[in-house]
Order: C-alpha cells, then structure tokens, then sequence
C-alpha cells in the first residue's frame, strides 16, 4: 500500500482490551493527529490520553529489519530471512525428532491488539507436536476463567451502561479501563442519584473518588471483606430466593457456610468498618441490576481463585443474571482460552494447567531441571516474559538453559536478547490485525484492521512467518493445496466444498487449518487481507454456533458476514442477543448455574483460619509491582518519552510512612525483597494506605543508547517472587509483594 499524506486511516488502538477504534493522520511514517474514530461500532469515538501517543509506539523505539543469529561468542549476526527460515525449521525440528514435540514451549501470541498471529501459531504448534503453552492471561485470568467453566461455562461481562450498582474490585476503570468507554461511563454512574458504585481497593484511585461507598481495605483482604459482604446478604435475608430456586443447583450448601460467618470479625481483618461492609451489601443487596468486575489488583494477590468465586457470588445470590444491568456470558469470534473444569497438569512439577495454559509462575521451574519431560525449547511470539513475569533472573536463567530460544517481536526486548533466533515482525500498523478481545453483550462487535502503513523493510507479518515455516517443514502436500488453490478461484462456496471434503478425507489438517486457509483462501482476499483468511473459518463457526444473534446483527450468512468483517473499516456487529439469550450460553443440561464449587467450599469454610497478613519485620510493606497509571503502559511502548509525568516511575508511599522513614518527594529509596533490590524516586501521596506502597508498570525497559542500553525506573519484576502464587490457578501476586523500604545512603 502507499499511505496517502494527509488522509485519516482508521484503525484502532492496541494499549488496553477496548482496543478503541482511531483515525491517524500521517506525515511521512509519523502519525501526525490521532483522534478517536466516531463512525467505530463499539467506540464510537471514544479515546484516552494513552492512545494519543501511539506514535512512540509505530516511530519512538529502535525497530528490527533483519532477521539475527546468536553466534558461539553470544554476539548475533543479521541473516536473511531464507537461512532464518530454513535454520529455525531445522532446529525446531531436531528438538521434536530427539526429545518430542511436546518439549517445545509456545509462549505469546499476541498482546493487546495483534492476535490474528497467534491463530496461525497453532497450526505450527500442531505441525511440530506442541503440546504446552502460555501467554499473559495465566498471570491474571485463568482462576476467574476456572471459576467460570463451573458456573456459567465461559467468561461473563458487565452491563455498567444500565446497571443500578456497579461493582469494581481490584479495578482502577479510570486508568486501566476494560469498561467501554470507561471515563465517559464511570461519570455518568457518579452523577446519577439513582445508581451507585462500589469500589473495594486498597487504594484510593481515581475511580474511588467517584464511588459512593469505597472499601478501603487492607492489602490481601479482599477474600474476608467479600466474605462479609456476602454473608450479610444471607443473614439480612437479601438473597433472592426465588432465582436461587429456579435457576441455580447447589445454593443451600453455600447459603449455610456464609449463614455462620462473624461479619465484625471479618471486617477487622479487612480493616474496613462494619457499618460500611453492612451499607454495602444492603445497597447491592436491594438494587435491581448489580454488575460486577474483578482485575488485576485481586487476581494478582493473594486467594485470588477464592476471590473470583466470591466475586460471582454477589451476582448470583442476588440474581442479577440474564437481564438489563446484570451478567451475562456472550458470543466469542475465538475463544482467548479454554473454558473447562477438568485440569491438567505440567510434566515436571506437575501445576495445574487452567484454560489450556501452564501458568507463567512454574515455566522457569518446569524447564530448570534434570527432569526428561523438561522443555527444550520455547517460542516466543510478541511477548516479552523475561521482563514481564515473577522472578525476572530466575526466568532469564532458564532461557539459557533451553537448546533453542525462538523470538519474534518488533524490536530486541530484553526476552529477545537471550534468544538464539530473532524474527522482525511488522508493527501492528503495518499488517492486517485484530484483536479476539470480543467481550460484550449484548451487542457483540470485531475489528479487522487494515494496514495504515506499509511494513517496515525487513519484517514480516507473524502470519507470514507461520506459513514460511510450515512451508520449510512439508506440513502439507503441494497437492492438496493445488486442489483448494484451484476451488478458491471458482469462489466461496465451491471452496468450501472442498475445504470440507480434504478434511474429512484427511483428519489431520484440521489441527493446520489456518495455514491451509492463508496459503489458499488467503490469496484471493482484496488489499492483501491474507491473514484474514482464518477469519473465513471463524465466520462459518459463528453462524453455526449463534446463527439467531448472526441474522440479528444483519448478516444473511457466513460469507455475509466475513464480507462484512473484510469492509467494516469501523468494525462490525457479528452478534446481536436478547437478554434472555444468556440463558442459552449456559453448557449445562438443565439450564442451572451449579453455584456449589466442590474444591472452593473448604477454601470459604477455612477463611477464618487463614493467614492474612504476609509480611514481616524484615519486610514490613506490601509493594504493588505494577500500578496502572496516566502514563504508564504495558512494555509495547519502547520509548520513555512519551511520559509527561512522573518518567522515573516513582515508589509511591504513604505520608506517614515517609515521615517515619524521613524521605520526602524526590527523594531517592531502596525497594528490597526475597529476590532482588531496587532503587527508586519516592512520590509521597496520600491515595496509598500506611504499610502499602506501589510501583508503576511498564518501566525498567532496557532501550538502545547508542553501543549500551538505559534503563529508566524499575523493573518491577526484578523484585517479585515466583514462590509466591495462588494455590490453585498458580498466578503471581504481583501487587502483593513483601517488602522493605530504606532511605537510599548518600555517598
């Protein structure tokens, strides 16, 4: 493509889930103006301050444009993309020849807005016999997506635009967003008298000042002010007995255990006044619709598994499913991961795999090892988990102990530096994308974006790489794909057919059907859309698993609408539901959500006995490693200077702490924990609680300076613990962290 100077190109942005949709302006390869795209069917021109500064992501890092080779002295050598190719698919191959397929590790798969690459990672994964995977999600997600497959079979998302009561627990909307819309929404709730937001965090964020009734509880007590909450709603009589009665299986046992908890007790463990657990629970409790909403805060702390269930509780012990302001499952383009009771388990240590994902806390321990079932080799897609995950140098330590290392990424993170491949990719501008981050009911919408920008030279498209390696490896026979080259020319339906007809004739494309759709459907599709093509297979799905809400959408067929997908420059409506249409997405036979979850009961019954408080005199704070604020976002910004404010990333504390440790702002500490030491600028501000403290996300990068790198703030995971993880889902407790904190020594 040539972009056009001056003309607006709509695409949408790639920091955050809501993945708004945007128009950029070019001058030259820069993105001149950014404004939010009001044609776009799900933002509707909504932006925030982050998305602005998108060109520090396309213009502001140093960008790959060769494919590099690790040498024997450690050094890397530009190759190109032939020797790549052929080097990669030979070492990926002696790995599976000598120790199996499942010994190699995927890790990644896109971040926040480019997954179409992750799609055709699957038919590689499948070509190679890669059995085990992970991404991002297992250090967030995958308790709550456990907790899910029990109850409603799949995730559920707020109606926040409708509901009387909106709760967020562990969740800063404000700045994190994952709300549609977030600001525009969270101030149309606060200047409502008739509705009303909940806010349980240790924090006093942005989205706490607009509450009603803020939660400001001690760090790590979410379980035990829930708990309360919950039991109040039982003991009060709150409960809504009837959808209970009719809708729900297994109720009685939960409604007895929370009948005899001690709300007073509870409560001071939470630190959080009665009166206020009790006005809490009577506002939810009496409120026509309650939609809730769990993050990062309570899914990176301590029972966050426990958490998510309680969590699901609030809306379901007062009914507040299946109806306007309420929860509700929805359709899915592709599912993000897999929704199933049933767990697996790692080869080595044997941690449970939830939603098809080992969690990111055991990979190092999985791989450092002389166990025979260890991974060998690991591919890293788009991902940077040598800075993203818990115990930074002890993940470090494994990539070198792996034979192979494979990244693909746009620039030489600091994962990358330890590989011994490095792919370039295009930018998330320069190749057709999307995101599969399709949560919403129920007005279900995706966005194929088209390129803004030609790609870099040098890079390819993951999809591309996918297909060149799959090539090398004789995956598939030139024949087949001759037949449904030829069937693609004579149009969709004789293709169809005869996808159809190869796959029931040889079972074994089915596991490399994305390949087989980019290397014959692919080259058909108008503007170069070749990486859509799995789109056509998504779209033949969607019609077959929700055709009523497809036809209501307005797309006569499968083919209606992927056309539509391939036009809609704004994003389209793929699925249009009735509220009552939640009760359809329930997997279970008689249509009840099974509200007892067998292996959660103790873990309620046990509340009372738990620890909760980890720290120590050796380390006495609670460290948040990783708060989300104006300016910060995840590592995809290789470019400190976009940061207007606070660029040093600064350890904020508590008035009283800095008065007691004698700092005061812009003074220099020292953060110190089990496994490393940090030093960092002290902003003093009054939001955090004394004994808590946090450091920003997305700081620590180690960005080109000519011959050397920099590094600017904290690598927040230089500090964190592995060890450290919930009991059954295995995610990190990023934001609770035992810590000590020094003035730093003047020399």
């Amino acid at each position: 493509m040539t972009a056009v100077q001056g003309e607006w190109h709509k695409t949408a942005c790639i920091l955050c889930e809501n993945n708004c949709g945007l128009l950029i302006q070019l001058e030259d390869r820069r993105f001149a103006k950014i404004r939010g795209d009001k044609e776009h069917v799900a933002s509707a021109g909504y932006t925030c301050n982050k998305a602005l500064r998108l060109d520090h992501y396309q213009n502001g890092g140093a960008r790959l444009t060769a494919p590099l080779r690790r040498e024997a002295d450690g050094s890397f050598t530009e190759i190109d993309w032939d020797i790549a190719i052929s080097e990669v698919a030979a070492r990926l191959a002696a790995v599976r020849d000598q120790h199996g397929g499942d010994k190699i590790f995927y890790y990644g798969g896109g971040g926040q807005g480019n997954h179409l690459g992750g799609a055709y990672s699957t038919a590689l994964r499948r070509a190679l016999g890669a059995r085990y995977r992970s991404s991002a999600l297992a250090q967030e997600k995958t308790g709550e997506g456990w907790v899910d497959a029990h109850l409603t079979g799949s995730h559920t998302t707020g109606d926040f635009e409708h509901a009387e009561v909106s709760v967020f627990l562990g969740k800063n909307p404000w700045q994190s967003h994952g709300v549609p819309r977030a600001r525009t929404v969270l101030q149309q709730i606060a200047k409502d008298p008739a509705r009303s937001m909940i806010v349980l965090d240790p924090v006093r964020t942005e989205t706490a000042d607009l509450a009603d009734i803020h939660l400001q509880l001690r760090p790590g007590t979410d379980a035990w002010c829930l708990t309360a909450i919950l039991a109040v709603l039982v003991q009060d009589d709150l409960v809504d007995h009837a959808f209970l009665a009719e809708h729900t299986t297994g109720s009685e046992a939960v409604l007895h255990e929370l009948s005899g908890i001690d709300v007073a007790a509870y409560a001071e463990t939470a630190g959080v006044p009665e009166a206020l657990v009790r006005a809490a629970a009577q506002r939810i409790g009496t409120a026509a619709s309650v939609a809730t909403y769990e993050d990062l805060g309570v899914q990176q702390s301590p029972n966050s598994t426990l958490i998510s269930y309680l969590n699901k509780l609030l809306w379901l012990l007062t009914g507040n499913f299946a109806k306007p302001g309420g929860m509700h499952p929805h359709s899915w383009m592709a599912p993000l991961a897999g929704y199933s009771r049933d767990v697996k388990l790692t080869p080595v240590t044997g941690a449970r795999i939830l939603g098809g994902m080992v969690p990111c806390n055991s990979i190092s321990e999985e791989i450092l090892t002389d166990h025979p079932a260890r991974f060998r080799a690991m591919i890293i897609e788009s991902s940077n988990p040598a800075h993203s995950l818990a115990d930074s140098a002890a993940f470090r330590q494994a990539l070198d102990a792996l034979e192979l290392v494979v990244v693909i990424d746009v620039a030489l993170t600091e994962t990358a530096r330890r590989a011994d491949y490095v792919l370039p990719a295009a930018s998330q501008f320069e190749k057709w994308e999307a995101t599969f981050f399709n949560l919403e009911f129920p007005h279900n919408t995706f966005h194929l974006r088209a390129p803004v920008l030609d790609p870099l030279p040098g890079t390819l498209s993951e999809p591309e790489m996918y297909a060149r390696l799959m090539r090398e490896l004789g995956t598939v026979g030139s024949g087949k794909l001759a037949v449904l080259r030829a069937a693609a020319k004579l149009g969709r339906r004789p293709y169809k057919w005869a996808f159809a007809a190869l796959l029931a004739t040889d079972k074994s494309l089915a596991g490399v059907a994305p390949y087989v759709l980019y290397e014959t459907l692919g080259p058909t599709l108008p503007d170069g859309a070749r990486a859509a093509a799995v789109l056509w297979a998504l779209a033949q799905r969607i019609a077959k698993v929700y055709p009523a809400a497809m036809h209501r959408a307005g797309h006569r067929d499968a083919d209606a609408l992927f056309d539509a997908i391939l036009a809609g420059r704004s994003g389209v409506t793929f699925t249009v539901d009735d509220y009552a249409d939640a009760w359809d997405y329930l997997p279970h036979p008689d249509k009840r959500i099974p509200v007892a979850i067998t292996e959660l009961l103790p873990a309620l019954h046990g509340l009372a006995d738990t620890q909760a408080t980890h720290t120590s005199t050796e380390f006495p704070f609670v460290l948040a490693a990783g708060e989300r604020r104006s300016f910060t976002a995840n590592t995809i910004f290789r470019d400190d200077t976009w940061r207007r404010r606070d660029p040093e990333g600064a350890l904020r504390l508590n008035p009283d702490d800095a008065v007691r440790l004698g700092l005061s702002t812009g003074d220099q500490a020292r953060i110190t924990t089990r496994r490393g030491s940090a030093i960092a600028a002290v902003e003093i501000n009054d939001r955090m609680q004394p004994g808590h403290a946090s450091l920003p996300n997305g700081l620590g990068l180690d960005l080109p300076t000519g011959d050397t790198t920099h590094r600017t703030g904290v690598a927040a995971n230089e500090l964190t613990d592995l060890t450290w993880r919930d009991a059954i889902a295995g995610t990190p407790w990023h934001k609770h962290v035992p810590a000590r904190i020094e003035p730093l020594q003047q020399t």
